[in-house]
């Protein structure tokens, strides 16, 4: 050994190796660090992935709204509002009509929209009108009137053949003649009449909305009823 090298002492490796040993220790920890945060933010993302995004930034956003008041988008026809004053109206004023009074036993009623005619310029879905009027009566006549629905006329049709064939029971009620007939029927009809100022464009609508409860027998109009409104608007919107 060269004159004047100091030999390295057992004390000075042992700290060498403490110190490759510390060193390891902490590159380690470093890379566990790195890789959990990796982790976190790789399942970030695929929990980000997974939620649909439910904010319209760009446009308006979604909310609940009172049918019985007048929404955001609104016109000159009619809509939900009306809709659901004009039947409400329509049932007290059935009621109120005393129509029922001297009956010996409950009406059977057909309330749809066979004879409720659309003769105006609005699309719309005249069962809105007659199932709600129904579902108003139903609830409000408390066992008073009877309702009949021909739309399942076919399917109750075959529910009669199927019991008189025996494939099934007679079920709990029994067996009748026929099917049940009608003692009144809601007519009616939707009209409107339109104008249009050709330098503003404002639009004009009057909207009249007549009911009328006819005896199934003699043809006899029970109770008429009538709903109508007039609405102006620069920019009317479409209804479907």
């Amino acid at each position: 050994m060269p004159a004047g090298t100091a030999e390295p002492s057992a004390g000075g490796a042992l700290n060498l190796q403490g110190e490759n040993l510390s060193t390891r220790q902490i590159n380690a920890g470093l890379w566990l660090a790195c890789g959990a945060l990796l982790f976190a933010a790789g399942a970030g993302e695929a929990r980000d992935r997974k939620k649909p995004e439910l904010e319209n930034r760009n446009g308006v956003q979604t909310r609940d709204l009172d049918p019985s008041q007048k929404g955001i988008v609104t016109g000159v026809g009619i809509e939900a509002h009306d809709i659901q004053t004009m039947t409400n109206q329509m049932a007290r004023d059935m009621f109120a009509s005393g129509f029922l009074n001297g009956l010996r036993k409950p009406p059977r009623i057909l309330i749809d929209e066979q004879e409720f005619r659309n003769e105006g310029s609005q699309i719309i879905n005249r069962r809105l009108i007659t199932q709600r009027l129904m579902t108003e009566l139903n609830r409000a006549s408390q066992g008073r009137m009877t309702f009949v629905s021909q739309r399942y006329a076919g399917m109750v049709a075959k529910q009669r053949d199927l019991k008189r064939d025996g494939v099934t029971d007679v079920g709990t009620t029994g067996l009748t003649g026929g099917q049940a007939g009608v003692d009144y029927f809601l007519g009616g009809a939707i009209m409107t009449l339109d104008s249009r100022d050709p330098q503003s464009g404002v639009i004009q609508r009057y909207n009249q909305i007549a009911f009328e409860l006819v005896d199934a027998e003699t043809g006899g109009v029970v109770w008429s009823g009538m709903y109508e409104f007039q609405r102006a608007a620069a920019d009317d919107v479409i209804y479907r």
